[in-house]
């Protein structure tokens, strides 16, 4: 196990450079110029020149991704041109805010694809076989953006229960957090549950065809004893790694939902950033969701040697 962790981490290593790598290129040949933008109006040829000798861009480029790594390898991103702050302290900032919106939306999600994806899958062919599977098909073809709209005209603007844009912090306000999170996250979780319901679904019918299913009817189980003890186990292994798959994407950043919502986090983060050229910044939340993604990989497969006892690692 420590083994294969080790080697994991090594090839994590590897894809971050190569990631830094293509991030660091396309990023320079965008047209503009970060520190002239950064200016604005308050144009001075002087500052001007200061400021991209500062930020190491009168550098050629070969050197300026060699100091950038140098730096990036002891946690230093650089300094966002825009505000002036360590790039690391603003990713730190807004990651709760992604992370609580993620986690709050996959458990939606996953309260959507359980029942659904197992009624499915039990009752393949019947009319709640095709209402699950008609369901899942409209959830996956809406634009998440469109849903949250909707939302925001039902619930906010036309009832006024619920706020319609906003954060709060989970632990400084939990039931403001709370009363802010449901919008956003249903407006993912629904298009996220309809993902799964479908992978849930037919996990469900491959476990139902092993000899352990057909063995465990021909003792005469119960069918909630069969669907809780031998279906569910036996589809557990492809469940997770396709939720572990959607909680990835969800923690890179759910980008239009934050922008539609005003949610602070790092999607909405990443797309002011682009927008203003802030290299730095943009080199940083690439790396950082690079990152995230890799660990929610690493702990899936992880977790499949604890779910399937004949799965080992060596």
């Amino acid at each position: 196990m420590v083994r294969y962790v080790a080697r994991r981490a090594g090839q994590a290593v590897v894809v971050l450079l190569g990631v830094s790598v293509i991030v660091f290129t396309l990023i320079h040949l965008v047209p503009g110029d970060p520190v002239r933008s950064a200016m604005g109006t308050r144009f001075d040829q002087a500052t001007y020149d200061a400021l991209r000798s500062r930020a190491g861009l009168d550098e050629p480029l070969v050197q300026q991704y060699f100091t950038y790594l140098g730096h990036a390898l002891t946690g230093d991103l650089g300094v966002s041109f825009r505000s002036g702050e360590p790039v690391t302290s603003l990713l730190l900032q807004r990651l709760p805010a992604t992370a609580s919106l993620a986690i709050t939306a996959l458990l939606i999600a996953l309260l959507i694809a359980l029942p659904l994806g197992v009624l499915a899958g039990m009752r393949a062919g019947s009319a709640w076989d095709y209402g699950a599977t008609g369901v899942s098909q409209v959830g996956v073809s809406v634009p998440d953006f469109w849903t949250g709209i909707l939302l925001i005209l039902v619930f906010a603007s036309t009832f006024g229960l619920l706020p319609p844009s906003g954060y709060e912090p989970l632990f400084g306000d939990p039931l403001g957090w709370a009363s802010h999170v449901v919008l956003p996250a249903l407006a993912v979780g629904v298009v996220s549950g309809a993902i799964l319901t479908r992978f849930v679904r037919g996990a469900v019918l491959e476990s139902l065809r092993r000899d352990y299913t057909r063995t465990a009817r021909s003792k005469g189980l119960r069918e909630s004893t069969i669907v809780r003890r031998h279906v569910l186990r036996g589809a557990l292994v492809p469940i997770v790694t396709v939720t572990g798959l959607q909680l990835a994407g969800l923690l890179g950043g759910v980008i239009v939902i934050e922008i539609v919502f005003a949610w602070p986090g790092l999607g909405q983060l990443t797309i002011e950033s682009v927008q203003n050229r802030d290299y730095p910044m943009v080199q940083g939340a690439v790396l950082l969701l690079a990152a995230i993604f890799l660990v929610v990989n690493l702990l899936v497969d992880l977790l499949y040697a604890v779910l399937d006892p004949r799965i080992r690692y060596s």
